[in-house]
């Protein structure tokens, strides 16, 4: 039986990527990164989500958590059985493990209880909280933390903990899993998010969308809306000031504000207010178009995608094993589940999270990971929101 202790803080979320740095830098961080993660927002799943991806808002939004369809690994209609490995070709788990989870549990609890529930000789404990808030507690519980696991929903927290050295390097064979921009020795990406731009396809259609984020505040004819207080935002901004410089990036956040621009709470919101016809496009990440059209398929709403700049953004949740685990093998092996068959194809149709594995296909109308041109950019950069919010707030946006 899963035992949750619960974290008040618990997340209320969550081009082709070749010749990329991507998000194998993320173990670049330094020590310092550790401290440095209370730069990350605090957002539901970590302001760097977007940055941290699930922020709090994003990916892990507690409002609009996608639901699952069918029972996990039996796929979903007109969708066959999951491609990859089964958790039944996977190693057994058995023995005493404790996850620390930066994901919140109304998005991966179902996940988790049923690998739980798969194993009669696991005794699993989860923790969830923020992610930045578990990589600290890690660090101030030092050699003593009974963590075994440390699931993360952005690479910039994976980094920190592996560049303090409290991970351990995980078995190639579970690493090799996912393409090299979504891993390090130290930590494997699980599933992935991307920026877009959703907008109402009763107002415009796909070729009306400009490919460049930075032309929408002058160029864009109809009306736009974000969620500039939403940790996901925040990261897509401070990408925007990393690849723009901060001139450019003030003018942008000055334009927005001039021209008008609708404030929501969070994305998914955001999305919503596309689909009723409210506004006409907005910026987000891609899983939130998704949930609303698992609410109404027949809303007008649809994503494009800019190229190669901070409207393309592209980052991960993963896990790592903590250098103080007791089992490695078995903190290995659990890891391992999360990049099965099952796993990838929930993270899919539940969460509406890109999968990291081959075998599975995104859902939606969603272009594969090849085809995204996503930019150069250290993502742990991201974490370091407090310049951002601070040129956002110069420039007059309200956060």
């Amino acid at each position: 039986m899963t035992r949750h202790d619960r974290d008040d803080r618990d997340e209320r979320d969550g081009g082709d990527v070749r010749r990329r740095r991507f998000l194998a830098a993320a173990g670049a961080v330094g020590t310092a990164g550790i401290a440095g993660c209370m730069g990350f927002g605090n957002d539901g799943e970590d302001a760097g989500d977007g940055g941290d991806g699930e922020d709090a808002g994003d990916g892990d939004d507690g409002a609009d958590g996608g639901s699952a369809v069918g029972q996990i690994g039996s796929g979903r209609e007109g969708r066959g059985l999951p491609g990859g490995t089964p958790m039944a070709e996977m190693p057994a788990l058995e023995g005493e493990l404790t996850v620390y989870s930066g994901r919140g549990e109304f998005l991966v609890g179902e996940l988790v209880g049923y690998i739980d529930d798969r194993y009669d000789d696991l005794d699993l404990t989860v923790r969830y909280g923020g992610s930045t808030d578990l990589v600290n507690q890690i660090a101030n519980e030092g050699q003593g933390s009974p963590a075994d696991v440390f699931y993360s929903v952005n690479s910039g927290a994976l980094g920190a903990l592996a560049d303090a050295g409290r991970t351990q390097a995980l078995p190639s064979d579970v690493t090799d899993k996912v393409r090299s921009e979504f891993h390090t020795e130290q930590w494997v990406g699980t599933s992935g998010r991307a920026r877009t731009v959703p907008y109402n396809t009763d107002e415009f259609a796909e070729s009306d969308m400009p490919d460049d984020i930075m032309v929408y505040p002058e160029e864009f004819s109809g009306d736009l809306g974000w969620a500039p207080s939403y940790g996901s935002c925040q990261a897509f901004v401070t990408a925007m000031r990393l690849l723009e410089g901060e001139e450019r990036t003030r003018e942008w956040l000055e334009t927005m504000v001039e021209r008008g621009a609708r404030t929501y709470p969070d994305e998914f919101v955001t999305c919503q207010a596309i689909a009723d016809g409210e506004i006409d496009a907005g910026f987000t990440n891609h899983y939130y178009i998704q949930r609303v059209l698992d609410g109404n398929p027949n809303a007008p709403i649809a994503t494009s995608f800019t190229e190669g700049d901070a409207g393309a953004m592209f980052n991960v949740a993963g896990a790592a094993v903590v250098d103080t685990a007791s089992d490695a093998d078995l903190a290995s092996n659990f890891v391992r589940h999360l990049l099965s068959a099952e796993a990838q194809d929930y993270f899919a149709r539940s969460t509406f999270e890109y999968p990291l594995i081959p075998e599975v296909e995104p859902i939606g109308d969603l272009p594969p990971i090849d085809e995204l041109d996503v930019p150069d950019i250290d993502l742990t950069q991201l974490s370091n929101l407090e310049p951002t919010i601070d040129l956002m707030r110069e420039a007059g946006v309200q956060i």
